[in-house]
């Protein structure tokens, strides 16, 4: 019972973030960032993505699993879709993540570099959703995240497009590089009834079974939501906080 309640937690948390999604739409704006960047500000969406690469270097991608406002309306949509997506998807969002981080550097260069903070740059009132015309940018990025599900599968913008993962994921291999106690999963591979329960219920797609027999819970696509930790019988998945 306690362990349904988790993930009814964990649903109840990603659903209201995505509701707030209208107010902090511009704090996760990969365009912003660039726009400020060119003028030499560090926008709320810098100090965002900073953030989030900190706190991987102890809770991993818990931030995807827990938190994200993408996360709520994406994983509704596994009623509709729940096909697993290919792991070479992955690669997909390095494509673009790349040559966006090359921008903003290549932005703030040409600016002089970067001189002031301002966490709340064209979010003047805070709402990030204040005018009209931002209703357009909203609900285009809204249709992204259903479209994409719908098309491809769980949770299929994490793989294919998201800007925030790779902040967390090279955060989650310096972690563990540097073997700093952080939180992760830990399991009894002698305990698996090889039911597959896991696989079925993983929303990032991932072959958790071929991860808990070779006894390695590492992968940089997890994120921490303990969905394969509630739906083993066996209880050979649980969380850890280790090195």
């Amino acid at each position: 019972m306690a362990m349904a309640r988790r993930q009814k937690i964990r649903n109840a948390a990603i659903l209201l973030s995505f509701l707030l999604f209208p107010i902090t739409l511009n704090y996760f704006s990969p365009y912003l960032i660039i726009d400020a960047a060119a003028q030499g500000i560090v926008a709320g969406s810098f100090l965002t993505f900073s953030a989030l690469f900190l706190s991987s270097l102890f809770l991993g991608r818990a931030f995807c699993g827990w938190v994200c406002p993408g996360a709520g309306i994406q994983e509704a949509c596994f009623a509709i879709n729940d096909k697993k997506v290919r792991r070479r998807s992955d690669r997909i969002k390095w494509m673009l993540w790349v040559p966006w981080i090359g921008g903003i550097a290549l932005a703030a260069v040409l600016a002089g570099g970067l001189r002031a903070v301002n966490p709340l740059y064209m979010t003047e009132t805070g709402t990030s959703v204040a005018e009209p015309a931002n209703y357009f940018v909203y609900f285009s990025i809204v249709a992204l995240f259903v479209i994409l599900s719908f098309a491809v599968g769980k949770r299929a913008l994490c793989h294919c497009v998201c800007w925030m993962a790779p902040f967390m994921i090279i955060g989650t291999k310096i972690k563990n590089a540097l073997r700093l106690p952080s939180l992760g999963l830990k399991a009894a591979p002698e305990k698996c009834k090889k039911c597959g329960a896991c696989d079925k219920n993983c929303p990032m797609s991932l072959d958790v079974s071929k991860m808990v027999e070779a006894n390695r819970m590492k992968n940089g696509e997890c994120i921490l939501c303990g969905s394969c930790i509630d739906n083993c019988p066996a209880n050979a998945i649980k969380y850890s906080w280790k090195p």
